[in-house]
């Protein structure tokens, strides 16, 4: 058995033609693969962003309702652990930057084998004394140790993303004919800043003239139309240049006879507001549609359910378990996904909602036809606990402001192992300042997909959140996260 994991960071599902044939995304190469999947059309993120979303695929579960960003922790079971225990060789590439920063911890490491390639983001690579002149007229984010890394991206094959599928491709050469093994590829483009050779540019035709802006603000829009319009054109531009090196790698696996029979997934761990809502960029705001409803295609082995779309709500937390059912493993009790193979041959119960968020802001719910995001009761936002058995976070280590009030304990229900229980008080240690999400909103999903219309209706706003509670108790969410929300008499 043979599986390809292919993570692209930031893959907004509203401009791919597999979901929507308006779509201006030029994506040839996605487009062609979809042909040969089984696609998911009400797929969902679980927790968010980055490294919540990735821990959510490596062990099965949501990590929103107990922690933020953070690396791997001790008593996690994971996928590729499970895979190795049963003779599956496993093996990553990636240039997503966040796994080799702290709050990243003890992802590649699980793996047999990993390839990481350098220049991302932050990524602290190129080192200079001298730093880089930064425009400060521009609009958006600015890094210069970004800056520094560009000046290393002479050529469009010295970008980290084409490194990456150029080193998957090598990979597929090097073990031509080999069986029981799960590769993952994980791109960090499309994610921002979108930065791509002019060519791709020009395939959407962008005239603009203006102040850079190719990195989100993560703030309301207040940059003009053109500038948004652009930073749009520069999002599409680094994801057809994405797709070009995705199909470079797909034909090296036909070439090398690992494609036919081999369980080829594609999805992202969330979308991007490239202006919609008033807002770019993510985590601060709602989780509207444009951030949580993403792609995902898969390919099963042979030519069986191609070109079957499946209705029923699925999450990236449904990945570990199809994976480890589609390699003969056992699934480890405390998985909380379904398996995708048994929602496509009919053996697996619908769901009747899913559950997804930020961790300390919003929860929110989907039934399918109705989208309900739950606000905190207040903008004391508390009770709120950070529960970890490695205290980082984001680029540091987190708690020491609250030394004396810090606790360890017992305290999640799946695991006996003794966690940190930190108290959050910062708004940055939640995403920020929970103005944006302070109202909870209710939409159909159904009449008003882009959520431009909240719905008053007290009896259906009830019957959301008894299914909001229903998702969480599932989860095994913390207690607090019922009396912060405001549904512990539910």
């Amino acid at each position: 058995m043979r599986t390809v994991l292919v993570l692209m960071d930031t893959l907004n599902r509203r401009y791919l033609k597999t979901y929507d044939e308006n779509a201006v995304g030029i994506t040839p190469n996605i487009d062609r693969f979809s042909r040969d999947c089984v696609i998911y059309d009400s797929h969902y993120i679980g927790s968010a962003p980055c490294m919540p979303a990735r821990r959510d695929i490596f062990t099965g579960r949501m990590q929103f309702l107990e922690r933020g960003w953070g690396g791997i922790e001790p008593f996690d079971i994971t996928l590729p652990q499970v895979l190795r225990e049963n003779g599956v060789y496993t093996h990553i590439t990636t240039d997503h930057t966040h796994y080799f920063e702290i709050g990243g911890e003890n992802y590649c490491d699980l793996f047999n084998t990993w390839d990481y390639h350098r220049g991302q983001e932050f990524d602290a690579w190129v080192s200079s004394v001298r730093q880089p002149w930064v425009d400060p007229e521009g609009y958006g984010r600015k890094s210069p140790q970004y800056l520094l890394n560009r000046s290393r991206f002479l050529t469009e094959e010295e970008f980290p993303t084409p490194k990456t599928f150029r080193s998957a491709c090598d990979w597929a050469e090097d073990n031509r004919g080999c069986d029981d093994f799960f590769l993952m590829v994980e791109s960090f483009y499309p994610h921002e800043p979108f930065d791509c050779p002019e060519e791709y540019l020009r395939m959407y035709h962008d005239t603009y003239e203006g102040r850079e802006f190719n990195w989100s603000s993560y703030a309301p829009v207040t940059e003009p139309p053109d500038a948004v319009a652009h930073l749009e054109k520069c999002y599409l531009a680094t994801l057809t240049m994405t797709d070009r090196w995705f199909g470079r790698f797909i034909d090296s696996l036909k070439k090398n006879g690992l494609y036919e029979d081999t369980l080829i997934i594609l999805t992202t761990d969330h979308g991007h507001m490239l202006g919609e809502h008033g807002f770019t960029g993510k985590n601060f705001m709602h989780a509207y549609n444009e951030m949580a409803h993403i792609p995902l295609m898969m390919k099963r082995p042979g030519k069986e359910n191609r070109g079957k779309r499946v209705t029923q709500l699925t999450q990236n937390i449904d990945l570990m378990p199809t994976i480890l059912e589609h390699h003969n493993c056992r699934i480890p009790e405390r998985v909380k996904g379904i398996s995708l193979v048994k929602t496509m041959d009919g053996r697996a119960e619908a769901r009747e909602q899913v559950i997804y968020g930020w961790f300390g802001r919003a929860v929110n719910v989907c039934d399918g036809k109705y989208v309900y995001f739950r606000a905190p009761k207040s903008l004391e936002n508390q009770p709120l606990h950070q529960y970890c058995g490695i205290p980082s976070t984001v680029w540091r280590y987190f708690g020491e402001e609250y030394a004396e009030e810090i606790e360890m304990g017992r305290y999640l229900s799946y695991t006996r192992y003794p966690v940190y229980k930190i108290p959050i008080k910062k708004p940055e240690d939640y995403s920020g300042d929970i103005a944006f999400v302070s109202e909870s909103q209710l939409f159909d999903q159904e009449e008003d997909y882009y959520q431009m219309h909240p719905l008053k209706d007290e009896k259906l706003e009830m019957i959301m959140c008894k299914k909001l509670v229903r998702g969480m108790k599932e989860a095994e969410a913390p207690q607090e996260q019922y009396i912060r929300l405001g549904v512990d008499s539910l």
